[in-house]
């Protein structure tokens, strides 16, 4: 019986399109490299090399750490200077990333799903692409209204060492939060990233609003629908005693 919620965050809760945020949050991004000192559009390149070693990761280490050993490499900056544009990033993620929520199409429909859920004793999961440092999923999660202390489990790319659409990603959660996949129901904006884990008796919801589906996958094999119809789905499940 489904007694854990796991939550996609980009698309799904934050309700915006990918090519808008990426529009919007690269622009900002790139004025931090250039007051590091670094041509922003090799810097921006070397955030995308960077994020595709995380996709690629083994396993062997945290996603943090190969995010940043690859765009040390491929930009040429290694020991202090690297430290100082890490911590430039995370700084940019807790202030100046915050223009970026202009975007969101609002909605009261996630906080209070998340939290009437969570209410109804179930246990919740930000099951989020790990790509990002924490400081970056609170600023996305205070967008919405919702923050950590509302999920059982945050991923991001100190605590995970894969990435979706890698099946590696979903058993990492489910040993972090002691679940078996039967025991969860993911939702998610992507059929190839969040519906894989359909293949581990996973039950799933598409939200098709802000659908990112590039591969043309057929939806009509998953239960799917607007951010409407979810909440319709998830108040129709059975209450629970708590969240264990």
């Amino acid at each position: 019986m489904i007694d854990t919620i796991m939550f996609d965050l980009d698309g799904t809760l934050c309700r915006f399109t990918q090519a808008d945020f990426i529009n919007t949050y690269f622009k900002e991004l790139s004025k931090v490299f250039l007051s590091l000192g670094l041509d922003p559009e090799a810097a921006i390149k070397g955030l995308w090399v960077g994020t595709k070693a995380m996709v690629l990761n083994d396993g062997t280490k945290l996603n943090k750490q190969r995010f940043w050993d690859a765009f040390s490499e491929f930009i040429g900056v290694k020991g202090k200077q690297l430290e100082a544009v890490e911590a430039a990033c995370d700084s940019f993620y807790s202030n100046e990333f915050n223009i970026v929520k202009t975007i969101i199409q609002h909605s009261d429909i996630p906080k209070r799903l998340v939290q009437e859920m969570a209410a109804r004793g179930y246990c919740i999961v930000l099951a989020t692409n790990p790509l990002f440092p924490p400081c970056a999923v609170d600023s996305r999660l205070d967008w919405i209204g919702l923050n950590k202390d509302d999920f059982k489990l945050i991923t991001h790319y100190e605590n995970s060492t894969f990435c979706k659409p890698n099946p590696l990603y979903y058993r990492e959660v489910f040993s972090k939060i002691g679940k078996a996949p039967m025991q969860c129901l993911m939702v998610g904006n992507n059929p190839a990233e969040d519906m894989i884990v359909d293949d581990f008796g996973v039950e799933v919801f598409l939200v098709t609003d802000f659908m990112e589906n590039e591969a043309g996958i057929d939806i009509s094999v998953y239960r799917h629908g607007t951010i409407e119809d979810l909440e319709a789905y998830l108040l129709s499940l059975p209450k629970r005693n708590s969240c264990k």
